[in-house]
């Protein structure tokens, strides 16, 4: 699928919104993961960073925060018109969320080599499980999220170490 300059611009706008939402939660201890969900129109239906510490929930990703903040704006679960940003390629959970929601497109930053769903380690979107045809993109700010999660990680590893 060609994108236009026009298209390009805009999914690089809505990614560094959701770099921004990762710092946010890498700054409060948190993974740093961004998610916001737009409509065809470019409006900002929902957004979320990773809040699993500060909440104390498992399921408390950037993405699921994103999707319930978004089918409660548009009061349904049905998100089939919308896009996701992610700044990180989503987990099973959140790839199994993504495709209930039947959210309409997917553009994400970086690959997840451990626990990637969408093509990384497994792939849910084409699975025999999926009834839903969800179509994707990735390596937007591939690089900015890339060193945005392995600076976070370098940190970590150096306060463990001090």
């Amino acid at each position: 699928m060609l994108w236009d300059n026009q298209r390009y611009e805009q999914h690089c706008y809505w990614m560094q919104y959701a770099l921004k939402l990762a710092e946010e939660a890498g700054n409060a201890g948190e993974i740093p993961v961004g998610a916001v969900l737009v409509d065809q129109e470019g409006n900002l239906l929902g957004e979320g960073n990773n809040r699993k510490e500060r909440d104390r929930d498992p399921t408390a990703h950037a993405e699921m925060i994103a999707i319930c903040a978004a089918a409660q704006q548009v009061a349904d679960w049905h998100l089939n018109h919308l896009t996701l940003y992610v700044t990180l390629e989503p987990c099973p959970m959140c790839s199994g969320a993504i495709l209930q929601g039947r959210i309409g497109t997917l553009i994400y930053g970086a690959d997840d080599p451990k626990t990637g769903a969408i093509r990384s380690v497994i792939n849910l979107p084409d699975s025999p499980a999926s009834n839903h045809r969800l179509t994707v993109m990735g390596g937007i700010l591939n690089r900015a999220c890339r060193q945005q999660l392995q600076h976070w990680f370098q940190q970590k590893r150096n306060q463990t170490s001090d």
